[in-house]
């Protein structure tokens, strides 16, 4: 299987899910860091018109959208499956994805991870408290849903890993860098454990910030 092409920025925690996807398949790959500041340029906006990241190029085929990214190198790649073949447990591992996607990093990790994490370590600003306060209330609904869902299993569909956990993992570990963390998780010690397992596994200790930085550094 040919190279797959990844464009993002250390730190991203979209970049990583790809990264990490690909790390569970097996998928060789490289990265092309964007630099920080450079979303809006030309040259990035010919490869994602919304100047985000990550994007991906395989063999000529270009995408963007991290949820598509991940279903795309589930589908191409030779390594296990990321996806339940039963079609309620793929049904839950979708709607994982949304939580992941429109409550978990909207609102919550895009305010309490970047206050606390992004803000400090790029550019140098102390956290804002009010911003991080208005954000609890909601982090404490997310983390309780994911806590029901995830129940007693391993992981939060069931024995094996899917894409739902990838996704998910790289935002509430984001979380875990913060003092909130530990509050959001008082009730919910099942949670606490499954970004344990996750963060565990070859995937993610391959895939943290100071790893990606490395590669950045070396590209």
């Amino acid at each position: 299987m040919s190279v797959v092409t990844v464009y993002s920025i250390p730190g991203s925690p979209f970049g990583r899910t790809v990264l990490a996807t690909l790390e569970e398949k097996g998928g060789d790959y490289r990265l092309v860091p964007v630099a920080p500041g450079s979303f809006r340029s030309p040259e990035h906006l010919a490869r994602h018109p919304f100047g985000r990241v990550p994007v991906i190029d395989h063999d000529g085929f270009r995408l963007y959208e991290t949820q598509a990214i991940q279903r795309y190198l589930d589908r191409v790649l030779p390594g296990p499956a990321l996806t339940p073949t039963d079609p309620r447990v793929a049904a839950r591992m979708d709607q994982l994805l949304n939580i992941g996607d429109w409550y978990l990093f909207q609102g919550v990790c895009s305010v309490i991870g970047f206050h606390r994490v992004v803000a400090p370590r790029l550019l140098g600003r102390a956290p804002d408290e009010e911003a991080i306060a208005k954000a609890m209330p909601q982090a404490h609904i997310v983390v309780a849903e994911l806590s029901r869902l995830l129940g007693d299993q391993p992981y939060l569909t069931g024995a094996a890993v899917t894409l739902a956990d990838i996704a998910l993992a790289t935002h509430a570990d984001f979380l875990a860098a913060t003092p909130e963390w530990a509050k959001l998780t008082e009730q919910a010690g099942n949670l606490a454990g499954w970004l344990d397992r996750m963060n565990a596994r070859p995937s993610f200790r391959n895939t943290t910030w100071d790893r990606v930085e490395a590669l950045a550094k070396a590209a």
